[in-house]
């Protein structure tokens, strides 16, 4: 299972790209408000979508994957979730997979020291957040469990990565191909 987590604010083709990419791989993704109270969340260009649950109604042990997409202030209130920091957080600690593309890698997974000893990217500018990383500037890298993006124009890239950790680079390759990328 895949959980894509959603905060007011959150880059919308960051977000729902990877669902998309995934959903067609033939892999379980679900889109997970942070909010308690409602599926409703609305992104950084004004979008709102319907998550397909709360983040109260998932089962953390069953993520595969976790993805923590960028925009702001999405990844600011993502960062400020607890429930989610404590997933996060669990997550690593199991050594299971977690995602993060644009400001995310920065301002959450390095400020939790997640990054450290680890090969990162992320959005431009943001680089000085990735404590202790192996910062590079290639659109997507996978490091042991972690894997960071670099932004919206990389949102393509990094949902084929998933795809070949989650599945196989030959599904990888199948989904770029017939989505034309």
């Amino acid at each position: 299972m895949v959980y894509v987590f959603l905060a007011d604010g959150f880059e919308e083709i960051e977000a729902l790209t990877p669902v998309d990419l995934l959903r067609r791989a033939g892999i379980e993704a679900q889109t997970v408000s942070i909010y308690d109270d409602r599926k409703t969340v609305t992104g950084a260009r004004k979008i709102t979508v319907c998550a397909d649950i709360t983040i109260d109604e998932m089962v953390p042990d069953k993520a595969d994957l976790i993805v923590l997409p960028g925009g702001m202030p999405g990844t600011v209130n993502l960062l400020e979730c607890s429930k989610l920091m404590t997933i996060v957080d669990a997550q690593n600690a199991s050594g299971r997979r977690i995602a993060a593309i644009c400001a995310a890698p920065a301002r959450i997974l390095g400020s939790k020291g997640l990054t450290k000893g680890k090969k990162a990217t992320c959005y431009p500018g943001l680089e000085e957040y990735l404590e202790g990383a192996d910062v590079v500037t290639d659109s997507v890298v996978t490091d042991g469990n972690i894997t960071t993006s670099r932004g919206l124009g990389t949102a393509v890239d990094f949902a084929c990565e998933l795809i070949r950790l989650l599945v196989s680079s030959d599904k990888a390759d199948e989904i770029r191909k017939s989505v034309v990328a």
